[in-house]
């Protein structure tokens, strides 16, 4: 199993420590390029004293800046949190240091993510079942999971952590974001009938928990209606979007990505559905025409006027 579930007889945490061991080996070997003739930010080395690692970056910085050891930067967000827990802080900002450099303040990726991520359930894996830092490790490892192109194994250990989330009785607000992940990993893997379930479930608890006008309600919206239009399912696209477009023009406004990508996605399950399509030729031909204008000269107006045309 990916992530075993025996802690008693110390399985959990010798499975950790393998897949994180092989994951920095990965990493340092993806890098090796990049990375010749440099040390560590944080220990000047190049090799790790005690690992006999590699460097890694794979961030936002440029020149000299941001080559690490896994292992380093592993020990710096653990001291890091260790001191915000110890004097009662806010963990997010420490927290956040598992898969942001803290250099760039930009996300970690690939090889490098999915390395951060075994290390940070190397790292808690031995706290209780139902302890805050032991949940978002899991969540750390499927984000680093699926950073590196492993979606089975992300799905794999979603799945896990939403059947564990459920047997402790957590809130919806926290089982929410799970089953945002564990839908994005279907859908990576093309199995959209089972990522379309769970975006519905997880748009109606939005709409539920926090109001349509919510930005979270908005981008489950967003998401529903892109994965229902891949399985042409435009009729439900239009009843999602016909309730979402006037809420996020009146919130968000008429020129906000999100607004946009909503009209775009409305616009798109008229110009598919077939019984829309009866008499809508010039309509459908002037979209076709304004969205390529719309991208090539970047104007937003423009792509506006062509979802009003087909809304005509």
């Amino acid at each position: 199993m990916l992530l075993t579930q025996c802690a008693a007889c110390g399985a959990e945490q010798y499975n950790a420590n393998q897949k994180y061991t092989a994951a920095v080996a990965v990493a340092a070997e993806a890098c090796a390029e990049d990375t010749k003739g440099q040390t560590c930010y944080i220990c000047t080395q190049a090799l790790h004293w005690k690992t006999k690692e590699g460097l890694v970056r794979m961030c936002s910085c440029r020149g000299t800046a941001g080559f690490a050891h896994v292992s380093c930067l592993a020990e710096q967000v653990k001291i890091l949190f260790e001191e915000a827990e110890e004097n009662n802080l806010d963990l997010e900002p420490s927290w956040r240091r598992w898969n942001t450099c803290s250099l760039c303040e930009q996300s970690y990726h690939g090889v490098v993510k999915h390395a951060l991520g075994w290390a940070c359930w190397k790292t808690y894996v031995g706290r209780p079942e139902a302890d805050w830092t032991r949940r978002s490790a899991m969540r750390q490892v499927a984000n680093g999971l699926s950073a590196a192109g492993h979606h089975e194994d992300a799905l794999t250990v979603e799945e896990a952590q939403l059947s564990m989330l459920r047997r402790i009785g957590a809130s919806e607000y926290n089982i929410l974001g799970v089953q945002n992940n564990l839908a994005a990993s279907y859908a990576q893997l093309g199995r959209h009938d089972e990522a379309s379930r769970i975006q519905g479930d997880v748009y109606h608890v939005h709409v539920k928990l926090n109001g349509e006008e919510h930005i979270g309600t908005l981008l489950a919206a967003l998401d529903y209606a892109t994965t229902l239009i891949t399985l042409d399912r435009c009729q439900e696209v239009k009843s999602v979007l016909r309730k979402t477009m006037p809420v996020a023009r009146r919130v968000l406004g008429e020129n906000h990505e999100h607004t946009l990508k909503l009209r775009a996605l409305y616009a798109r399950a008229l110009h598919e559905d077939t019984c829309a399509m009866l008499g809508r030729g010039d309509a459908s031909l002037r979209y076709g025409q304004t969205v390529l204008v719309a991208r090539e000269g970047d104007d937003v107006s423009a792509l506006c006027d062509a979802v009003d045309a087909l809304n005509t």
